[in-house]
């Protein structure tokens, strides 16, 4: 599969691979702005940062991370990363079956549901 951008209303998606035995891609996330509160019924994920500072929810906990930070989030699990930083990049690598109808949201900045 050749690199794919996808423009998001937050920044943009880099994908890597996908629906392969894992699902690779590099969110962009500009300063001040966040994901979804989402869920997935069907997938794990890893996060990475690759670059900058990133506030990461995970449950109803919440964590700064910087640049080598990781952490895995298991399928049904409330996630969420906010940009604190100018230079987000976070690494997300799928692991399951990676269908954006999998995506549930609790809270959405952008009006998606």
């Amino acid at each position: 599969m050749k690199k794919r951008i996808d423009k998001k209303p937050w920044g943009k998606e880099e994908i890597l691979v996908i629906n392969e035995k894992v699902s690779v891609k590099i969110i962009n996330i500009t300063k001040g702005e966040r994901l979804s509160l989402q869920r997935h019924k069907h997938r794990d994920e890893f996060l990475r940062i690759i670059d900058g500072t990133a506030l990461i929810t995970i449950g109803n906990k919440n964590k700064e991370y910087g640049k080598g930070g990781e952490v895995f989030v298991k399928r049904e699990t409330l996630h969420r990363i906010k940009a604190l930083s100018d230079s987000l990049k976070v690494l997300e690598i799928s692991f399951g079956e990676f269908d954006k109808k999998d995506i549930i949201r609790v809270e959405d900045d952008y009006g998606r549901f």
